[in-house]
C-alpha cells in the first residue's frame, strides 16, 4: 500500500496557532487522484492520498500527533456508489471523530465533499444528511473543482474563527464572571459586618436577651442545614434570624427596658417591632428576603401570630424554622425572672406547639437532632464571645 501526495508550499486555512491543515482524498481511482492531485497543486494546496478509509486510518495513525490538520476531505467512492455510505461513515466516524478529539484545540467539523456521478444525485443527497458537505458530479472540470474547493476552505476557515471566538468570549466571560462573584462576595462580607455592628448595639440595648441574637442564628443555621437548605438559602435565613429584632431599636427605651409588666397600650407598641424590622431594611437589595423573615419571625402556624396572622406555607421557611429555634433558645436561657431550663422540657414545649405554634414538619428535624449539637453550639458561642461571627460562620462547622 503506497502513499501518493504533493509536496508543495502549504498554505495555512486552520488557526494561526495550529499546524498547518491539508486535504485528504480518498480515491481508489488512480487516474481519478492524478487529475485531482494537479488542481490542488495549482492551487498550491497541499493534499495526501489514501485508497480507501482504512488506508487513511493507517497513515495517519503512523504518527497522528505530529501529522498536519485535515481541513477537507474529497471522498470518491467509486462509479458504482456502492461504497459511499459505508465509506462516508468509516471517515465520519472512526477517522475525523478521533482526529478532531486528538486536535481537541479544533472542535470544528471537518467537511466531507463528495464526487460522485451525475446519475447517483439521490445518493448524493441522502449524504448530505447523514453529515456530507458539498457534492461534485463527474465529469467536472479544474475550474469547479478548484471552486468547490476553494468556497469549502472559506467555509472551513470561517467556521472556525466563529469557534475562536466563542471560546475566547466564554473565558471572557467565565473571568469576568469570577471577577464579579469575587467582588459580590467582598461586598456582602462588608455589608455582614455592618449587620453585626447593628446586633451587638441592639444586645447592648436590650440586655435581657444579651447573647440571644448570635444563639438563635446558629440555631437557626443548623435547622435549616438540618431541613435540606441550601447554602444560599441559610444565608439569607441566617441574616433574617440575626436581624429578626432589629425593630426594637425604633421601640422607646421606657418600654423596652420596663422590669415590670407591660401594660395592654405598650405590648401593643412593642409588637410593632417586627414592622418597624422590616421597614429598616427592606429596601436595601441584599436583605429584601432577609426583610420578610424578620416581618414574619412571629408567625404561628396556625394564623394567631402577629402582624399579619399569616398561616402555614403562607410564613417564609426562614420564618418557621427561626420560630423553633426561637423558643429553643429563650426556653434554655437564663432571664432576670428565671433560670435557664433543660433541653428535654424546651422539647416537649416544642412538641406540645407543634401544629399550633410551629411547622410540625421542622418541630419533626428538631426532635431528630440530638441534644450534643445544640450544646456544642452554644458552648461554642460562650467560649468565642464577641467574636462569634453569624455570617461568618462555616456552614461545614455546623454539625
Amino acid at each position: 500500500m503506497t502513499v501518493e501526495s504533493s509536496v508543495i508550499t502549504m498554505e495555512s486555512f486552520a488557526r494561526p496557532s495550529s499546524p498547518v491543515g491539508q486535504i485528504l482524498l480518498l480515491t481508489g481511482d488512480a487516474a481519478q487522484a492524478t487529475m485531482v492531485g494537479q488542481v490542488l497543486q495549482a492551487q498550491k494546496l497541499p493534499a495526501l492520498r489514501c485508497t480507501s478509509p482504512e488506508h487513511a486510518m493507517e497513515v495517519l495513525a503512523v504518527d497522528s500527533a505530529s501529522n498536519p490538520r485535515i481541513n477537507l476531505v474529497l471522498l470518491d467512492a467509486g462509479p458504482q456508489a456502492k461504497q459511499l455510505f459505508p465509506w462516508l461513515r468509516k471517515v465520519t466516524d472512526n477517522l475525523l471523530a478521533p482526529l478532531v478529539l486528538l486536535w481537541n484545540s479544533d472542535r470544528v467539523q471537518i467537511p466531507i465533499v463528495l464526487m460522485i456521478d451525475s446519475h447517483h444525485v439521490p445518493q448524493a443527497v441522502q449524504a448530505l444528511q447523514m453529515g456530507a458537505y458539498d457534492y461534485i458530479l463527474k465529469p467536472f472540470s479544474a475550474e469547479q473543482l478548484a471552486a468547490t474547493v476553494r468556497r469549502t476552505l472559506q467555509y472551513r476557515r470561517l467556521q472556525t474563527q466563529n469557534d475562536l471566538f466563542r471560546h475566547h468570549l466564554e473565558q471572557l466571560i467565565t473571568a469576568r464572571t469570577e471577577m464579579l462573584q469575587h467582588s459580590m462576595r467582598q461586598l456582602e462580607n462588608s455589608y455582614d459586618v455592618t449587620l453585626e455592628a447593628l446586633g451587638h448595639a441592639l444586645d447592648l440595648k436590650d440586655a435581657e436577651t444579651e447573647g440571644h441574637s448570635k444563639r438563635v442564628t446558629a440555631y437557626t443555621l443548623a435547622l435549616g442545614r438540618a431541613v435540606g437548605l441550601a447554602e444560599p438559602h441559610l444565608r439569607v435565613v441566617g441574616r433574617g434570624a440575626f436581624l429578626h429584632d432589629i425593630g426594637k431599636m425604633a421601640i422607646p427605651d421606657a418600654i423596652l427596658r420596663k422590669p415590670a409588666k407591660l401594660t395592654t397600650e405598650e405590648r401593643a407598641i412593642m409588637r410593632t417591632h417586627a414592622e418597624l424590622g422590616y421597614q429598616m431594611i427592606r429596601k436595601i437589595p441584599y436583605l429584601q428576603e432577609a426583610a420578610e423573615i424578620v416581618y414574619s419571625h412571629q408567625e404561628h402556624f396556625d394564623g394567631s401570630g402577629y402582624p399579619r396572622g399569616l398561616r402555614g406555607e403562607e410564613i417564609h421557611i426562614g420564618a418557621r424554622i427561626f420560630a423553633v429555634a426561637d423558643t429553643f433558645d429563650a426556653i434554655t436561657s437564663n432571664r432576670p425572672y428565671r433560670k435557664a431550663n433543660t433541653i428535654q422540657i424546651a422539647r416537649k414545649e416544642i412538641l406540645r406547639c407543634a401544629g399550633s405554634q410551629f411547622d410540625p414538619s421542622i418541630v419533626d428535624v428538631f426532635l431528630a437532632t440530638p441534644d450534643s449539637i445544640w450544646l456544642d453550639l452554644r458552648e461554642g458561642i460562650m467560649r468565642d464571645g464577641f467574636a462569634f461571627s453569624p455570617f461568618r460562620y462555616t456552614f461545614g462547622d455546623i454539625p
